[in-house]
């Protein structure tokens, strides 16, 4: 199976509606690596790694979001694969700084 990384930013009502423990259980249901962090700015930073097909659906659930949500917009970029994440997580750190 083809293998693929994703970087998403969200932008709407994505902050404080449990959009980042959705993203986290979304991901851990379908396979994916990777991370999801609140941006100082109220968007949402994403991070996922795995087959092509799972990583893909992922960023289409990015277009849902939580029930509790809304989402006004999502910025998408592959980059390359990297492997170095073996699960799903939560971050708390700032952009830039240690996960």
């Amino acid at each position: 199976m083809e293998k693929k990384r994703m970087h998403v930013l969200i932008s709407g009502r994505v902050q404080g509606v449990f959009f980042r423990a959705y993203t986290r259980d979304n991901a851990i249901r379908e396979g994916v690596a990777g991370w999801v962090r609140n941006v100082p700015d109220g968007r949402v930073e994403a991070v996922f790694e795995g087959d092509r097909d799972k990583v893909d659906r992922m960023v289409a659930w990015c277009h849902k979001g939580s029930p509790l949500g809304r989402v006004d917009g999502v910025d998408a970029w592959e980059e390359p694969y990297s492997g170095e994440y073996v699960q799903f997580e939560i971050s708390y750190g700032r952009p830039g700084q240690e996960r």
